[in-house]
């Protein structure tokens, strides 16, 4: 008998984040059960949702057309956390302009600026693992005042303002402080077994909403 197919087999995935996507080891994990059209992968390493110098322009995923674009993930958070990017305020859902230099505003920037490129195309929010890397861990209070925990939350709050469905890594994942170096290489970055718990957590969550 043959298995079913996800709801996604051949259509067209893009996903946006920092180093953890960029490597594409989860993309093609994912991949080999669902069989998407394509993939295209724009995170970078060093990427946060404020960008590198917290400017509207280096929004992440804002310099692509979305036209032909299926499924969108957004996988950001621990950099904005790192960088001591301020969180900002929600707001609210009828605003039309955003601050950017903040995590809530570049974060809404990019949500809006997809929406209104293809209304159709389906977006998931992924929050950031535990981490303990650089002096920064889930117990490291930033320069700005936040924990990782607040970032996590942040996005938890923005997709109920925009009834968009959550993979909380962050509280669902199984990986914690205590066994990072498990799944972890450095405290941040997942091993093989980390990608593989991330694909094993996303493949029924993209299917199932």
């Amino acid at each position: 008998m043959s298995r079913n197919r996800s709801k996604w087999h051949q259509k067209n995935w893009v996903t946006l984040g920092d180093s953890i996507s960029a490597t594409g080891v989860f993309q093609a994990l994912m991949n080999k059960e669902i069989e998407f059209g394509d993939i295209e992968n724009k995170a970078y390493s060093g990427g946060s949702m404020t960008g590198p110098d917290a400017s509207s322009t280096t929004v992440i995923g804002k310099s692509i057309d979305y036209a032909c674009v299926d499924i969108v993930t957004i996988f950001a958070g621990t950099n904005d956390f790192k960088l001591n990017r301020t969180l900002g305020i929600i707001g609210s859902v009828f605003d039309t302009t955003f601050d950017t230099n903040t995590f809530y505003g570049a974060y809404r920037s990019l949500l809006d600026y997809i929406i209104a490129s293809n209304p159709n195309t389906r977006i998931y929010l992924w929050t950031p693992l535990h981490r303990d890397n650089a002096g920064y861990t889930i117990e490291s209070t930033n320069t700005a005042g936040h924990k990782l925990i607040d970032y996590v939350e942040a996005i938890r709050q923005i997709a109920v303002m925009y009834s968009l469905p959550v993979l909380d890594l962050y509280n669902n994942s199984g990986i914690n402080t205590k066994n990072l170096s498990t799944y972890t290489n450095d405290g941040l970055h997942p091993n093989n077994k980390g990608y593989e718990r991330i694909a094993e957590l996303a493949i029924p969550f993209i299917n199932n909403y």
